[in-house]
């Protein structure tokens, strides 16, 4: 079976790719590419491409003729035009329901509480600098125990962050709309979005980037957090209107934000966010340690050998 494997340019094409073509057999011939019309043949004849965050547009579906199955190899499938891969019969699944990378997220989403409760970063520089800078950053380190922690999206990543959290002696509050009330397993209460922003002191987003969560935060709902609050995203960029963000915290309107994705990633050099006051920022790294990508090239291509062996594969996102 042809299988096209599309690789970021920063993951190291050849190795992966030999890696991939070992893992799935020899009844696959596999190509692997850093973007999916790189190579205009291997597109024509793949049934099956595998993709990170690499995009997969309309276009790509359109000359993809023996295309029938997208694989994400992450959580969020907002890269694949899933109108367009509906429309050609193409079936796209996520690797939602593994938790391949769960744990690694809510750590890192942790780790970016913790840095800004504690004024890590502006310690660390200012130590660099040789300026002592407890007199001027005491007042703004916080701690985490009694505080509220709202997290907007309760799936495994999100769950696996309030496991995480009892441990510091948070209250937990969440909301999602497909999510059951738990409040009996993670001691948690369910509550409307902008209830959750107005009684939370940090907030920590695991939704996915859909049509209708593009701007879930937008200037209206970034005005609800309180004036000390904390921000956290690793899910993706866009949930966030960037340049409401950037504005409140310049005006001290929200303590500070922690940010692992930005709308585009990478971001441009003179985006207000960047030089925001009072964030910590990391690369898109929360989900890509050595244990998570092994986990989730393995659901991934375990995904992909279901489909071939004529099995429904799992996490589907559209019908094929």
């Amino acid at each position: 079976m042809r299988t096209l494997v599309v690789i970021s340019p920063h993951v190291g094409g050849a190795k992966v790719a030999l890696a991939v073509a070992a893992a799935l057999g020899p009844e696959f011939e596999v190509t692997a590419v850093e973007d999916a019309g790189a190579d205009p043949e291997a597109l024509r004849e793949a049934e099956v491409l595998v993709t990170a965050l690499a995009p997969v547009t309309a276009e790509h579906l359109a000359s993809a003729a023996k295309l029938r199955f997208v694989q994400c190899a992450s959580h969020g499938y907002d890269h694949v035009d899933l109108v367009a891969a509906a429309r050609g019969k193409v079936a796209v699944s996520n690797i939602g329901s593994t938790s391949a990378e769960a744990q690694d997220v809510a750590e890192h989403a942790l780790c970016l509480i913790l840095a800004l409760a504690k004024q890590l970063i502006p310690g660390h520089n200012a130590l660099r600098e040789g300026d002592w800078a407890l007199p001027r950053l005491q007042s703004g380190i916080t701690e985490l125990f009694g505080k509220t922690l709202g997290i907007v999206g309760f799936g495994a990543i999100g769950q696996q962050l309030a496991r995480r959290a009892k441990a510091f002696d948070l209250r937990i509050v969440y909301t999602d709309p497909k999510v059951s009330p738990v409040e009996g397993e993670y001691d948690a209460t369910r509550l409307p979005l902008d209830e959750l922003l107005a009684q939370s002191d940090y907030v920590s987003l695991h939704v996915p980037l859909r049509p209708e969560t593009r701007h879930l935060l937008d200037a209206r709902r970034l005005a609800l957090l309180r004036p000390t609050a904390i921000l956290v995203n690793t899910a993706r960029g866009a949930l966030i209107d960037q340049d409401a963000l950037a504005e409140a915290l310049t005006e001290g309107r929200l303590a500070g934000a922690g940010l692992d994705v930005f709308d585009p990633e990478p971001p441009p050099a003179d985006l207000p966010l960047l030089r925001a006051p009072n964030v910590v920022l990391s690369p898109h790294a929360a989900g890509v340690t050595r244990e998570t990508v092994l986990r989730i090239a393995a659901a991934a291509l375990d995904n992909v050998r279901r489909y071939a062996a004529g099995e429904q594969p799992t996490d589907r996102v559209t019908e094929g």
